[in-house]
């Protein structure tokens, strides 16, 4: 974990995130939180994770999801050298969510 990630705030928005149970709930909290263009930058991302687990080309990616290379990039790198998260959570997933 990124130690200049790590603080109270930090802590109490993720427990606020796992306090939540419905995906209504999900919408209700991050539209409030995010600007639409900030959650659409993440779930875009979380989109790109999936399909570099795929092994989908970057050719594929940039035309189904509009990232650019250098987005796809940076999330395969997340994916090769970063904290495991993306895997952990496309692993947990079910496989029709994905």
């Amino acid at each position: 974990m990124n130690q200049k990630l790590k603080n109270a705030a930090v802590d109490r928005l993720f427990d606020a995130v796992l306090c939540l149970n419905t995906r209504e709930e999900c919408y209700n909290f991050f539209e409030d939180l995010c600007t639409v263009n900030e959650l659409l930058s993440l779930s875009q991302r979380f989109e790109v994770a999936s399909m570099l687990k795929d092994k989908r080309t970057y050719l594929e990616i940039a035309d189904k999801t509009g990232a650019s290379t250098a987005t796809i990039s940076r999330v395969n790198r997340s994916l090769n050298y970063g904290n495991d998260g993306y895997d952990l959570v496309l692993e947990r997933l079910p496989k029709d969510t994905q």
